[in-house]
Formats: structure tokens, C-alpha cells, sequence
């Protein structure tokens, strides 16, 4: 998997999303999770960014576990094995790279 790669404490949505069409992302939406969501172990086969807006959540892989948390960003490799745990509500930004 990726890792986190900052921490934003302000996000301009809108802003976000012309960013990440302007790195190359595709299908770019939000989504949103209710407390207690669990997702079994998947993978993607594009490469894929997840920019948390609000909740908290967990990603796990085989070798590493993220706990993310408003302003996270972690990227996710295509194909690499990972579960996910919905800790709160929570909102976040969905994009591929194709």
C-alpha cells in the first residue's frame, strides 16, 4: 500500500478534485460510510487515492495497518491486498489512476 502522505487541516473540496483530475485521476467521487462498515480483504486494479473529509477509519494490508483519521491521504498500489474498518461516520474523496 501507500503511506499517508500529508495532513490537511482545511480542505476545499471542489480545489481537491481539480487537483487530482490534474494529476490524472479518474472516476473521482465522494463516499460515505456509516460506523461499523467493514470492507473483506480486496484489491483494485488501478491505482487508487482515498482523502478523508471526515470519520475515522482503518486500512489494513498484510504488512502495515493505516489508522485515518479528517485530512488524511493515502494512496493504494492496483492489486495490493487490503480490508478496511469504518471506526465513525465517515466521508472521503475516491479516485483512480489509470
Amino acid at each position: 500500500l501507500g503511506k499517508i502522505l500529508k495532513k490537511r487541516s482545511y480542505m476545499d473540496v471542489n480545489k481537491t478534485i481539480k487537483e487530482l483530475e490534474e494529476k490524472g485521476y479518474k472516476n473521482i467521487f465522494i463516499w460515505r460510510d456509516n460506523k461499523g462498515v467493514k470492507y473483506d480483504w480486496h484489491s483494485h486494479p488501478y491505482d487508487e487515492i482515498r482523502i478523508m473529509l471526515k470519520g475515522e477509519m482503518i486500512i489494513n494490508t498484510k504488512n502495515e495497518t493505516y489508522h485515518l483519521k479528517k485530512g488524511d491521504i493515502l494512496n493504494v498500489k492496483a492489486k495490493e491486498l487490503h480490508n478496511a474498518e469504518v471506526l465513525e461516520d465517515c466521508e472521503y474523496i475516491c479516485a483512480s489512476k489509470f
